[in-house]
């Protein structure tokens, strides 16, 4: 199936937004700035791990601990798990947390030599890592086209009525059919950032976004 908009439709909305999140002095999400600090596809898949029901300044934090002490899967298997635990506190069930990147860390280095897969099948066959986590690993580790979604990516694209989805898994499969795929890396990066500042969940700001005019703002019952 083609893309329902141009590549120029696209690309006013993204430099618009990106435009938006300047003037509010935004900066990058916490797993894009471990990707540009690191540049290793490691941090990228631990820090999106930490970030999971976490707030982003929380996930920025810990990673940036927790990389310290161990930015290689070697490095991390010479921790204890209580070590762990310590460094990545107060990331949500960081207890499991711990557990799942020591048992992560073991398999990348026991079955691929202590390097990170760079397919969607094989990422998933790791401990707690999910479609998001793998597609952002992706993105961001490998500079390989995947769509992330996430509940910003999945809300603002229903509110500006790219797709008409009920959960973030379908959305991920339609947008792939309605977006042209040099748009896939940076969505992620943009909507998180954009559903966190001005396109909230609960009363978005829309006195503050370009494109209110044009926003059909499906689902939207009160704004700021």
């Amino acid at each position: 199936m083609k893309p329902e908009r141009s590549e120029e439709y696209f690309d006013g909305i993204f430099n618009s937004f990106r435009d938006a999140l300047d003037r509010r002095g935004k900066v990058l999400p916490a797993v894009s700035y471990v990707a540009i600090t690191h540049n290793d596809p490691y941090c990228v898949l631990i820090s999106t791990l930490l970030s999971l029901r976490t707030k982003d300044d929380v996930t920025l934090n810990a990673s940036m601990r927790l990389f310290e002490k161990a930015d290689t899967p070697q490095k991390m298997l010479s921790l204890s798990q209580k070590e762990i635990e310590d460094l990545i506190f107060p990331t949500g069930f960081y207890k499991t947390k711990a557990q799942r990147i020591l048992e992560v860390s073991r398999i990348l280095v026991d079955r691929y030599d202590g390097r990170v897969p760079d397919t969607v099948e094989e990422l998933l066959s790791l401990p707690g890592v999910g479609i998001k986590t793998a597609n952002l690993t992706l993105n961001l580790g490998f500079a390989i086209d995947a769509i992330c979604v996430d509940c910003h990516v999945h809300q603002i694209s229903n509110r500006l009525g790219w797709i008409k989805t009920k959960t973030p898994e379908e959305s991920e499969k339609v947008l792939q059919t309605v977006m042209p795929k040099r748009f896939w890396i940076p969505l992620n990066e943009l909507l998180v950032s954009y559903g966190q500042e001005i396109c909230t969940s609960v009363s978005p700001r829309c006195s503050e976004c370009p494109e209110s005019g044009r926003c059909p703002k499906i689902g939207v019952t009160k704004s700021r």
